[in-house]
Formats: structure tokens, C-alpha cells, sequence
């Protein structure tokens, strides 16, 4: 199972990625222009595998950068956050 077939599996691998990140002394702007980096690669080249990707795409695809840079450090927030309530 691939971890984009299901959000819960996404936002865990996300999680772990960030934390791996930030471990090796990532600063927080490097880890944004990444999740900016992702995010467009994902709009461009991967089928959205569930309701909560597709919605994410098409928000994506709407947005101008500034707000796909937005998305993409709500995306690092909302991870971290996940981790912070577990």
C-alpha cells in the first residue's frame, strides 16, 4: 500500500519526514520551500488516491504561489501539530 492510498498513512509519512528534517538541522524556511516543492509535484504528476487529496489538488491548482507557499506551510503545521497531539 502505497502511503498516498490513504490520508492517515500521508500525514504520518509527512510527520516522519518533517521530523527527520528538522533532526538534521533543516532550517524551518528550507522545510517550506520542500513542502512547496511536493506540493507541485504532486498537483502535477500523481491521481489523488482519496477525497482529502483531491481537495488539496484543486486548492493547489486554484492558488496563486504565494498561496500555494501558504498551503504548503499549513501542510508543515498541520503535521507537526498531529505529532504534538499524539
Amino acid at each position: 500500500m502505497s502511503v498516498l492510498d490513504n490520508f492517515d498513512s500521508w500525514k504520518s509519512f509527512l510527520a516522519n519526514k518533517l521530523n527527520q528534517a528538522q533532526e538534521q538541522g533543516m532550517s524551518e524556511q528550507t522545510i517550506q520551500n520542500m513542502a512547496q516543492e511536493v506540493g507541485d509535484y504532486l498537483a502535477q504528476n500523481v491521481d489523488a488516491k482519496n477525497n482529502e487529496e483531491a481537495i488539496l489538488r484543486d486548492l493547489w491548482n486554484a492558488a496563486s504561489q504565494d498561496e500555494q507557499q501558504a498551503i504548503a506551510n499549513t501542510m508543515v503545521k498541520f503535521v507537526q501539530n498531529q505529532g504534538n497531539t499524539k
